[in-house]
């Protein structure tokens, strides 16, 4: 079939920008849209299942020509309700079938989904609503539902509410709201005498064509509406499908919100490129079980998500017997030694360590990878977030090809991958085929890129202060390119400072340090300009109640065993050991941890203290517990705070703490800083 009835052209391992011969160059990659993928698929391979969601326990498979199926009908209900080219579409929801068939039933009619974090608050919804100007939204259930009537007399133009989950919503009578069956049944009777509109529509779709808008997370203000076309999204999934021979034959577990571009470059675009297999699980609970029964072989998490999985793999050896834990500590000792050698086929370990790595893996590692669902994973990628060294080095020290890659909203996800044999824990690999990256004179990283967004929606400013007339990205982070063309993020441009003294101070190297142990959850560290670094903890409760109900510490709650001194001795080895850590490094030396405080809540994205993808507002808290900075500066030895926060129900309170503040050992500086200096 040629290439403009959907296929994706094959990709050659040449250069940048290069065809070899019988290949097209990178810029014609994408010279097609996400319908005709879907077209093709259902052409090819009609009955190959093409998403697959559990129900009840059961996993219900739909093939691609049943997707596509649904994908005309719906395209025909919204066509027949007047949505115009151009015109943005809601959509709310977990990874379910029929919202995937929405991003595409939209895209047939030349319009545009926009899909929005199913935790957000109301409140939270009504800027993009209003932004996007959104006249149609398709969701999920009831909650989803209850919060767009809750905001609708804000958001006039908000007509047409179309819901997938019936359960709760039996008795309810407001005007333009449908549900999913008897609205996708009025486009199938509509569609039997104008599937030629439908069909003319598809074809009329462009490939420079407005694919999808992706909100971002609003670190530093009003989160902006990056336009994406289908050439962006499908040129650099391609790209990286071809580096990583992905095939049909992969299966691929969607359970990461919709919203988050990550997600929808994965389970959607690649999806659609390469037609594999996506699974949606049941429930946000039941991931874990869900992962283990399908054994995904094209996984990715962010750090948050490895962080907690290695959390849970402590507490149960904290939990294992004595044996257990011996056998699990010299194994773990072996791993670090060799696995990674190992995984980057390293010849220099000798037979006698490859023959102890084998009877490791019986016995430890392929149990534990079975447990973390990820025994059947040729390739996992993790990004969003930089992630610790340890963090990075353990899961691949267990045999799973785990690799960083560097992108972000605005640049379709991939910028540089770390190709397989050159795995390194500091970097984020090379700039992918078709990519450039340049560092200029500040250190803030510049990229040109085929998968650049368009533009900002509705926000030209921005996207000038970006994009310059050359075509380059202003990513706003700080890296270098070392000796092998491969790409070290150090942090935000903007949050890497110096300390006092002129050193070095980058928070989120420090922050990422401190996460790798299981009883820190979250850490926000200070020092720009300062003398002294200091830190505001939050704890791992469940790693902590665990530790502590073995060891009888009584508690009541968060608040309570955050204060206990045994969990603050806890919290303070964990620090020390980092400071130990940073004390060997001639760059973070003078960045190490002189005073902490546990902070009596868990920071939360409901109390705008993270994003929606769980990413720190530094500056935010910086000003919100202002009176906690202080007090570290100033020697006290306690403050009091009082707290505003949401509840889950939507009201708001209070709570307050007096917070004791605590002094961690700090290391000197190792010889060749001091010669440094």
């Amino acid at each position: 079939m040629s290439q403009a009835a959907g296929t994706v052209p094959p990709i050659s391992q040449s250069g940048p920008r290069a065809a070899a011969a019988g290949n097209r160059p990178v810029d014609a990659l994408g010279n097609t849209t996400f319908p005709r993928l879907l077209r093709a698929h259902a052409r090819q391979r009609p009955d190959a299942d093409a998403i697959r969601e559990k129900a009840l326990g059961i996993w219900q498979a739909w093939t691609w020509s049943r997707l596509e199926d649904e994908v005309m009908a719906l395209a025909a209900a919204l066509a027949e309700r007047g949505l115009a080219r151009g015109e943005c579409v809601a959509l709310i929801g977990e990874n379910r079938p029929r919202l995937y068939a929405a991003m595409i039933a939209v895209q047939v009619l030349g319009g545009v989904p926009v899909p929005l974090y199913q935790d957000a608050v109301a409140q939270e919804m009504v800027y993009v609503l209003r932004d996007a100007a959104i006249r149609f939204a398709l969701v999920e259930d009831q909650e989803q539902v209850d919060k767009l009537l809750e905001v609708r007399e804000q958001c006039p133009g908000l007509a047409t509410l179309v819901y997938d989950d019936p359960r709760g919503l039996r008795h309810y009578d407001q005007p333009g709201l449908f549900a999913w069956d008897a609205f996708v049944g009025e486009g199938r009777q509509w569609l039997d005498g104008r599937r030629g509109q439908i069909e003319a529509a598809l074809e009329a779709g462009s490939p420079d064509d407005a694919a999808a808008m992706f909100y971002t997370s609003g670190t530093t203000g009003n989160p902006k509406g990056v336009i994406h076309t289908h050439r962006n999204l499908v040129t650099m999934s391609a790209v990286a499908s071809r580096m990583e021979r992905l095939t049909e034959r992969e299966e691929v577990l969607a359970y990461l919100p919709m919203a988050w571009i990550g997600q929808n470059i994965f389970s959607y675009s690649q999806w659609l490129v390469v037609g594999f297999t996506v699974n949606c699980p049941e429930s946000a609970a039941t991931v874990a079980a869900d992962m283990r029964e399908i054994g995904p072989t094209y996984y990715f998490a962010p750090p948050r998500v490895l962080e907690a999985l290695l959390t849970q793999v402590t507490i149960r050896m904290e939990d294992a017997s004595r044996p257990k834990r011996w056998l699990y500590a010299r194994c773990m000792a072996l791993a670090r030694r060799v696995g990674e050698r190992i995984l980057q086929h390293d010849p220099s370990v000798s037979p006698a360590d490859r023959l102890k790595y084998r009877l490791a893996s019986l016995l430890v590692y392929g149990p534990l990878r079975n447990a973390l669902g990820m025994s059947r994973v040729r390739v996992a990628y993790t990004a969003g977030e930089a992630i610790g060294p340890d963090l990075f080095v353990f899961y691949r020290s267990l045999g799973i090809n785990l690799k960083q890659l560097y992108g972000s909203t605005e640049t379709a996800v991939f910028v540089c991958v770390q190709p397989d044999g050159q795995v390194k824990a500091d970097t984020v690999g090379p700039p992918v085929e078709g990519v450039e990256v340049r560092v200029a004179e500040s250190g803030e990283i510049l990229i040109r890129s085929p998968g650049l967004l368009r533009e900002y929606h509705r926000n030209p400013q921005a996207t000038a202060e970006v994009k310059d007339a050359d075509g380059w990205y202003h990513t706003g982070d700080a890296g270098y390119l070392d000796g092998q063309g491969h790409l070290k993020i150090i942090d935000r441009a903007k949050d890497v400072g110096r300390m006092a003294d002129g050193s070095l101070f980058a928070p989120k190297y420090i922050e990422n340090k401190l996460k790798f142990f299981p009883y820190v959850k979250e850490a926000v560290a200070f020092g720009d300009r300062r003398d002294r670094a200091m830190a505001i903890v939050n704890i791992d409760f469940e790693a902590c109640s665990n530790w502590a109900e073995r060891r009888n510490v009584s508690f009541a709650g968060y608040a309570d065993l955050a204060v206990r001194p045994e969990v603050v001795g806890l919290v303070r080895e964990c620090i020390e050991q980092v400071n130990a850590d940073l004390a060997t490094d001639p760059m973070m030396a003078a960045s190490q941890v002189h005073r902490f405080l546990i902070l009596h809540k868990e920071l939360d994205a409901d109390d705008e203290e993270l994003t929606r993808t769980r990413k720190v507002r530094r500056g935010f808290i910086g000003q919100k517990y202002q009176a906690l900075v202080d007090a570290l500066y100033s020697g006290a030895a306690e403050q009091f705070i009082e707290t505003r926060v949401r509840f889950e129900d939507g009201r708001v309170g209070a709570v307050s703490a007096t917070l004791r503040i605590h002094d961690a050992r700090t290391f000197p500086a190792a010889p060749a800083q001091r010669r440094a200096a």
